[in-house]
């Protein structure tokens, strides 16, 4: 008789319940699919994000890791319980203390930890999982169901150094602030070097050899060109893409039907995030089985930051991230590694 692996049940039922809309949209299979390849890719048209990430060259180096880790990290905000999204939010800030320095094109300081560019990551991944759920998936939300997702991502946001208040929390107010957004985004030519390697990031993901080698051309060209259909005109023209309007249509319907089985089947699920992030299967793996918290409730992050002991985001580690500003800054030297290291164990090797 075949031994079924031991299942860990979470401590409690972290910050969204199984009712909520959050753990609706991204336990969908597009989700690690389109929706974090949107999302990371059209973080880059922030010129200081793109020389954050660009200057660590990490995105070249270990597309893979830097994937699965970003998945994972997500996938605990939505699924997790309270103490394992709480640790992971605090070591975030170690981690962004290391992106500091000079953008090139503007000559201003870049900081990692900066509200404005904490709100437009999570503005924009909330978005993109929203944007792939609504085109690969079931349909759109309701109105109403739409403005819980956006006020359940204003909770997302306590576990970042920006303002919660901030979040926009209806449709009308997420397309106000990407227009907002519009004249300060920029493409250099690092830019579109970044969002092409990222948007074929597919080829860096899967495995070069068996069955998965075979057809990693042909995920990567349907995954590439799926997202570049859900990307609005103006972003593709910076970004230097050209895609045409029956492409996207076609690509949609291909992504479509070939989503709708795995959104039915578990197996693919797993399957699924077993090859792009396996870290984040013990994660999933009570809530897909159904398997109650040990405490089932739902806490506050001021719960959590309470009960565990830690501090608002933006108010963490503040002696560390002084520190790295005088290495960078004053002693022009690299920064500290030490949010890494103390990352692995929590978030997975680097290698």
């Amino acid at each position: 008789m075949r031994k079924t692996r031991e299942i860990t049940p979470h401590e409690d039922y972290g910050f969204f319940g199984p009712d909520s809309v959050t753990q609706k949209v991204w336990g969908h299979p597009a989700v690690p699919l389109m929706g974090i390849v949107r999302a990371v890719t059209i973080e880059e048209l922030d010129p200081h994000l793109l020389a954050a990430v660009h200057n660590t060259g990490a995105n070249y180096d270990r597309l893979d890791t830097r994937y699965a880790r970003t998945v994972q990290y997500f996938a605990a905000v939505a699924f997790a319980d309270s103490r394992t999204v709480a640790k992971m939010a605090d070591v975030l800030v170690k981690i962004h203390s290391k992106a500091i320095g000079i953008e090139p094109v503007s000559g201003n300081r870049y900081d990692a930890n900066d509200p404005d560019s904490q709100l437009w990551i999570l503005v924009t991944g909330w978005h993109s999982v929203l944007t792939a759920y609504e085109t690969f998936g079931p349909g759109r939300l309701s109105d109403d169901e739409v403005e819980q997702f956006w006020a359940e991502c204003a909770i997302a946001a306590e576990f970042q150094t920006c303002d919660p208040r901030a979040v926009p929390r209806t449709r009308e107010a997420v397309r106000a602030y990407f227009e907002e957004w519009r004249p300060r985004l920029a493409a250099s030519e690092a830019t579109q070097q970044m969002m092409h390697h990222l948007l074929n990031g597919t080829n860096a993901i899967l495995p070069r050899t068996g069955l998965l080698g075979l057809t990693r051309p042909i995920a990567n060209a349907l995954i590439c060109r799926a997202t570049i259909a859900t990307l609005p005109r103006h972003m593709r023209r910076l970004a230097d893409i050209r895609q045409s309007r029956v492409t996207d249509v076609v690509v949609i319907a291909i992504m479509r039907a070939m989503l709708a089985p795995a959104h039915r089947s578990r197996a693919l699920q797993r399957w699924i995030l077993r090859i792009l992030a396996p870290k984040a299967l013990p994660i999933m793996e009570p809530v897909w089985r159904g398997i109650p918290p040990v405490h089932p409730v739902v806490l506050t992050p001021a719960e959590a930051r309470e009960r565990y002991g830690y501090v608002k985001p933006a108010q963490a580690h503040l002696d560390l991230r002084a520190r790295q500003r005088a290495r960078v800054f004053d002693d022009h030297q690299a920064p500290s590694d030490e949010g890494l290291i103390e990352s692995q164990p929590i978030l997975g090797t680097l290698g």
